[in-house]
């Protein structure tokens, strides 16, 4: 039922504030999660805007950013959101703000 809240949320969020920061939705280990996995490079210092980080979660659950085509939709989104879960878990767990300490 969050999930399937969250993503609706999102959906209707980004749409209507779109340049406001990501971090208004996302966590930073999310955002910075998925920034690096999709676009293979290190995240910004600066959080990118909601609409440019709702587009890039919901390219994990299908969608296809191409000039003419609308904002994502829920289910795009949902599928998304599920992959940018394990993603942020890794990288709380082995990221660069992990505790060092493995056993």
């Amino acid at each position: 039922m969050i999930i399937a809240w969250r993503s609706l949320y999102i959906c209707r969020v980004s749409r209507t504030h779109a340049d406001a920061s990501c971090e208004k939705v996302y966590t930073a280990a999310e955002w910075k999660s998925v920034w690096q996995v999709v676009r293979k490079i290190r995240p910004p210092r600066k959080p990118p805007t909601l609409m440019e980080m709702t587009k890039i979660v919901a390219e994990l659950g299908g969608y296809i950013n191409r000039k003419n085509t609308g904002p994502p939709g829920p289910q795009s989104m949902w599928l998304g959101l599920q992959a940018m879960h394990i993603m942020a878990a890794c990288w709380m767990a082995f990221g660069p703000g992990a505790d060092q300490k493995c056993v």
